[in-house]
């Protein structure tokens, strides 16, 4: 039975619009809320004023005095979608406001219910994921001009300064740089079908320039992100709790269950394009890897999950180019996977510029205030060991090479 008729091809007619997806600016929210309705402004307050309220020591208190608002009033996705980032981002300062010896055991239930409540009309988890701090922490200076760095704004910040604004800025943008390559996957996927080997082609091609495109702007990290200040001061603030030295145990969100919960920190693991991208390409991760990249999918808006486990679904790219016996498309399709495996090379060399060498920095000079992030040295935020993880899945992504067969 040939592709064809093991997967219908109404099935496979994959639209962007079915899955929450734009064109332009791919999973970024396009124009997300900036403000909430005045029953909230306390939420909105604490979420705007972190880093005062972190380094002055204040914020559990005016948190523990929080009182318990229902989040009824939110209309629209947009509104849900700002109010779990406001208190992801109060939930992060709050558990991490005294570093890595004294997190906080217990979420209090002003902040927890809430949040948990936000969390379930969503289906996103209760802590603060790729899908907040990136793809909805902006906004234009001004409106009329371009999506550039200079021309953005973060909505919500923790300690770390510019370091930390160029941090989410640039993750955006780099986002923003998936798009064209989204609708190429999606352009791929649906030509297999119809064995329209142009449009493959065509849609190949804008796979490879996308991410070409995310790899150049992935290294303005070099010019809007300090190593001292990521590692010391920004890192610590991604922090789940789950396979995390510093909370062994999770946390409790009190009033919603009896036991701690596990929950991982935001994650480039989480990004929904470079698993899009996995899945187009047919990259086969080792068992560990593969295990931690699908866990990461819960941490996903449940539309961009469900696009990846579609893409994933459908007949094998690298199959049917292999059966074609084109030298020009297998040219294309190893032209994307070199691009992916250049982005993960990359990642590679930003992990060791701004993790184990200021980790070795700090520990060298045995420095409190520089190793603040020390106890996440060998454990990446999400709950991966970092080298060795993005080390795997680079390297599954260049067996998928078809000049190395």
């Amino acid at each position: 039975m040939g592709d064809g008729e093991r997967f219908p091809r109404s099935a496979l007619q994959i639209d962007l619009d079915c899955f929450f997806v734009s064109e332009e600016f791919g999973f970024i929210l396009e124009q997300p809320a900036t403000d909430l309705p005045d029953y909230y402004r306390v939420w909105m307050c604490l979420a705007s004023n972190l880093t005062p309220l972190i380094q002055t020591h204040q914020l559990r208190d005016l948190v523990n005095e929080m009182p318990v608002l229902s989040p009824h009033h939110l209309k629209g996705h947009r509104e849900l979608r700002l109010a779990h980032l406001a208190l992801g981002f109060i939930t992060m300062g709050y558990v991490w406001q005294e570093g890595q010896h004294l997190p906080a055991q217990t979420l209090p239930k002003s902040l927890a219910l809430p949040y948990w409540l936000v969390s379930k009309r969503l289906g996103l988890p209760p802590i603060l994921t790729y899908a907040d701090s990136v793809l909805v922490n902006w906004r234009l200076k001004d409106p009329t001009g371009d999506m550039e760095i200079g021309n953005l704004e973060t909505l919500f910040s923790f300690p770390g300064g510019e370091s930390c604004k160029g941090f989410f800025l640039v993750s955006l943008l780099v986002e923003r740089a998936a798009s064209s390559g989204i609708q190429g996957a999606f352009s791929v996927m649906n030509a297999v079908v119809t064995c329209d080997i142009i449009s493959i082609q065509k849609g190949l091609y804008k796979v490879g320039q996308s991410l070409r495109k995310m790899k150049e702007i992935f290294e303005l990290m070099h010019r809007h992100v300090d190593p001292t200040a990521f590692h010391g001061t920004l890192r610590i603030f991604f922090s789940g709790w789950r396979d995390n030295p510093m909370l062994p145990e999770g946390l409790l969100y009190e009033g919603i269950v009896e036991e701690p919960m596990m929950l991982s920190g935001g994650s480039a693991a989480q990004s929904s394009s470079i698993q899009c991208f996995d899945a187009l390409l047919g990259i086969c991760h080792d068992d560990h890897a593969a295990s931690f990249l699908k866990r990461m999918r819960e941490y996903m808006l449940p539309s961009h999950r469900q696009l990846i486990e579609t893409l994933s679904g459908c007949p094998p790219l690298r199959d049917f180019i292999l059966s074609c016996s084109s030298p020009s498309l297998c040219i294309n399709y190893d032209s994307c996977v070199s691009a992916l495996v250049n982005l993960r090379s990359y990642h590679l060399s930003a992990v060791t510029r701004y993790i184990t060498v200021p980790g070795h920095r700090a520990r060298a000079m045995r420095c409190p205030l520089n190793g603040v992030g020390s106890a996440l040295d060998e454990t990446g935020t999400g709950g991966s060991s970092p080298l060795p993880f993005l080390k795997s899945i680079r390297d599954a992504t260049q067996r998928a090479l078809i000049s190395q067969t």
